[in-house]
């Protein structure tokens, strides 16, 4: 197994390596070689630590990046607290963010690399580096993450909401979207992809089941009815339910797999936003594709879109600072 995933890691080095050279120069790999040596091996070892024994965070992991990068780019401000000092209005306030978890995980590394090398390592390539490892220690794919982000010091709310692709999105608003971050319909399709793991609450697809607004129906005509009928005999019970969670990716959840696109063929993707996907024949084509590949393709590919969306507006040279606490701004 280990000799296998090492292939895969070099031939996903070799695919991307010439995608890197496109990147913003002032990321690298190994940005740290001099001033921190042994940071991603300090990263890499917390997270092959405690990973293994709660593999259930990797997707929260993972979507803290998403939701990290989409708004103000990939400046570790979704990690910022409120505070006293009148800070209350933060990404993690808004309810896209709610239900994140993880940041206890990050400030773990954070305290490591903070003794190691104090004032080197930023937040938000923490974050980076901390989604790629988790999801290659429970089996997914890996792929290069350049580094060199600083982090920013401004956090608000109502960016997160604006920025951040609910999932009740329709096919043009993540269009729109991902446009604004320059990612395209294939990084799309990939960036979803990540719902092959994970689970999700209620309150973000049971509008699907009880109240689909503004077409008549009470349920969401275009969810396979005999899905729609499992999840609310057995899980979504009423639509009152905050408290549940349901597996985004059934039977699967834990895998990093192609189960979740073959999902969406049948109808049977959870969210408005992953059914949106097979309403345009350019995101539909991209689907079939994977389904019809072999898992390697859709490594290698989440790899590419992986590392375009860790560079969406980064902060870099003199941008921004190194923060001590990844929860607060230095003062």
């Amino acid at each position: 197994m280990s000799y296998v995933i090492s292939m895969l890691m070099i031939i996903i080095l070799g695919t991307i390596i010439g995608f890197i050279g496109l990147a913003d120069a002032q990321l690298e790999l190994g940005y740290y070689a001099q001033s921190c040596p042994k940071a991603e091996e300090i990263v890499q070892g917390f997270v092959h630590k405690h990973i293994p024994n709660a593999q259930s965070l990797a997707a929260p992991l993972l979507r803290m990046q998403f939701h990290d990068c989409f708004v103000r780019g990939c400046d570790g401000s979704v990690l910022l607290d409120v505070t006293a000092a009148g800070n209350n209005d933060t990404e993690k306030t808004a309810n896209p963010n709610l239900t994140l978890r993880g940041f206890g995980f990050i400030d773990g590394v954070k305290s490591l690399l903070e003794a190691e090398c104090p004032g080197v390592v930023s937040c938000a390539d923490i974050i980076a580096l901390v989604a790629r490892d988790s999801i290659w220690t429970i089996g997914g794919p890996w792929w290069p993450v350049p580094t060199g982000r600083r982090d920013g010091s401004i956090s608000n709310a109502t960016e997160a909401l604006q920025n951040i692709p609910p999932p009740f999105s329709n096919f043009s608003s993540l269009q729109t979207i991902f446009a604004s971050k320059g990612l395209d319909l294939k990084d799309l399709v990939l960036l979803s992809g990540a719902h092959t793991i994970g689970v999700a609450h209620c309150p973000s697809f049971s509008e699907r089941l009880y109240n689909f607004s503004g077409q008549g129906y009470g349920q969401d005509p275009s969810l396979d009815s005999e899905y729609a009928a499992n999840l609310k005999q057995r899980k979504c019970t009423t639509p009152s339910d905050n408290t549940t969670i349901v597996e985004m990716d059934p039977g699967s959840f834990r895998t990093f797999d192609l189960s979740y696109y073959k999902l969406l063929l049948k109808r049977r993707g959870l969210f408005q936003s992953d059914a949106a996907l097979t309403k345009s024949s350019t995101t539909l084509s991209y689907i079939k594709q994977l389904v019809n590949g072999p898992l390697d393709t859709f490594f290698d590919e989440f790899s590419q879109a992986m590392v375009k969306m860790g560079q969406v507006e980064v902060l870099t040279g003199s941008a921004g600072q190194i923060r001590k606490r990844c929860a607060f701004v230095n003062q």
